[in-house]
């Protein structure tokens, strides 16, 4: 059995060709995307683990808590350390959970409850759909609180990006982002600073050139109201992510060590920041019945 349980494929025709998508059970992972034969979402090998959490759903926190230990209304919560190098609490609860699944041919919808557990004392009922479009995807997350208490929720997801078969490396990365996140050793925010230098990356700047594992906050919008980065490759094909209101930070990181690949790309939506159940900040309370949905999606042009 596959590692990350239930692979799911979708299709539909779209404007450019086919559009294709590859969903794994566990995380609800994207782990593939096509338009018109060309991968535009990075792939690993069948039957392997799910890589540096590509494409995994964030839930109910992305990214890093300091020491797994946050302040819950004057109660001090203890997450397990989840990132025990760097002594935090990572990426959530649901990296390694396998989802519900309700598919048809061109959209899948992935359920999965967050239970009481060390240092989390809420139920959450979450959801996450992909429904293809003619040129990429539509990812619609939906959190309901079904427990007792007002629960804290922060959502991200960690897809890695790639153009077909041209080197990731030579892609250029643009990013609509206004702030930066200065970080300690342990990669925990110290400032939130405007953008300067090779961290303003609204002109962009060439994937290969940059090293990241970098929070990006504050982001200019389109006048639909939507956030679009960007990577492009030399021949001008590009791949276009965007992010709804809910979404106002990006995470992005770049790795030599993914399966397969000489340099991947991953830009990670997020609707709060780093160690966001301590610094409060853009963190939701989600009140015993109340629900929330933030939607994000992959765009393909030739």
């Amino acid at each position: 059995m596959d590692p990350t349980g239930t692979q799911i494929h979708l299709r539909r025709e779209g404007t450019g060709g086919e559009v294709t998508a590859h969903i794994a059970q566990v995380g609800a992972a994207l782990r593939g995307l096509s338009v018109g034969g060309v991968d535009i979402v990075t792939r690993y090998d069948a039957g392997s683990p799910t890589p540096f959490g590509s494409g995994i759903v964030l839930a109910p926190w992305p990214n890093r808590i300091r020491d797994g230990k946050w302040n819950d209304n004057g109660t001090e919560r203890q997450l397990d350390l989840t990132e025990v190098a760097l002594n935090n609490a990572i990426h959530g609860l649901l990296r390694y959970t396998p989802y519900e699944i309700d598919a048809s041919e061109d959209t899948v919808t992935l359920n999965a409850t967050i239970f009481p557990q060390h240092g989390w004392p809420y139920t959450l009922r979450t959801s996450v759909t992909y429904t293809l479009t003619d040129d990429g995807v539509q990812v619609t997350h939906a959190v309901e609180n079904v427990g007792e208490g007002d629960a804290p929720v922060a959502l991200g997801t960690h897809p890695f990006f790639c153009i077909g078969g041209v080197e990731t490396a030579d892609l250029t990365l643009t990013l609509p982002a206004t702030t930066v996140f200065e970080v300690d050793e342990r990669l925990l925010p110290t400032a939130e600073v405007p953008v300067s230098g090779e961290w303003d990356l609204r002109g962009g700047a060439r994937v290969g050139d940059l090293d990241l594992d970098t929070g990006f906050g504050k982001l200019e919008r389109d006048a639909d109201g939507r956030a679009r980065s960007s990577i492009t490759a030399p021949d001008g094909r590009r791949v276009t992510m965007w992010q709804d209101e809910n979404w106002d930070y990006i995470q992005a990181f770049n790795t030599d060590k993914y399966p397969g690949h000489d340099v991947a790309l991953a830009i990670e939506p997020m609707t709060a920041p780093t160690d966001a159940f301590n610094s409060g900040q853009d963190l939701r309370r989600l009140a015993p019945g109340e629900q929330w949905t933030a939607t994000w999606g992959v765009a393909y042009s030739a």
